[in-house]
């Protein structure tokens, strides 16, 4: 799955769909999808990714709580 992270507008591939998911990850660990070459993994934080068409994603994913609100 591919995300797009808010401030560099970069693709990123998620490597950890259960973190995705899970609320109570704040991260995620992926690989930004950019040149020839692939990238190494690093840790990205799911308040800073949207999805490739702009859209937020869902609360469910980011806050455990959400249903509090």
């Amino acid at each position: 799955m591919f995300l797009m992270q808010k401030n560099s507008e970069k693709l990123v591939e998620v490597l950890s769909l259960t973190d995705l998911f899970n609320p109570n990850h704040p991260d995620i660990i992926g690989r930004f999808h950019a040149g020839e070459e692939m990238q190494d993994a690093e840790k990205f934080a799911k308040d800073q990714m949207k999805f490739p068409s702009g859209e937020s994603l869902p609360q469910c994913w980011l806050d455990s709580k959400y249903r509090q609100h």
